[in-house]
């Protein structure tokens, strides 16, 4: 899929597109976990070495958010719940 194409916002395609991100955190020895989607937010929660990582918050930033809001641009943010 290229970068331009938009998927609806939905928690089946942000699931999906979830996947796709997991094997960057497993290869540090953490992992990511599907929350939940609340208004515009889409709810996840970082596991193993990105749970008590300081570098976490960059990478929900850089790694999560910035591939999520390429493929559904009306998503807000991305945020960390424990």
């Amino acid at each position: 899929m290229s970068k331009e194409e938009i998927l609806e916002f939905n928690e089946a395609n942000v699931k999906s597109e979830i996947e796709k991100i997991r094997p960057v955190l497993q290869r540090d020895g953490g992992d990511i976990e599907f929350v939940g989607i609340e208004d515009k937010v889409v709810r996840v929660r970082l596991q193993g070495a990105c749970s008590g990582c300081a570098m976490a918050t960059v990478t929900l930033q850089w790694t999560v958010e910035r591939n999520l809001k390429s493929v559904f641009p009306e998503m807000e943010k991305v945020e960390n719940v424990r």
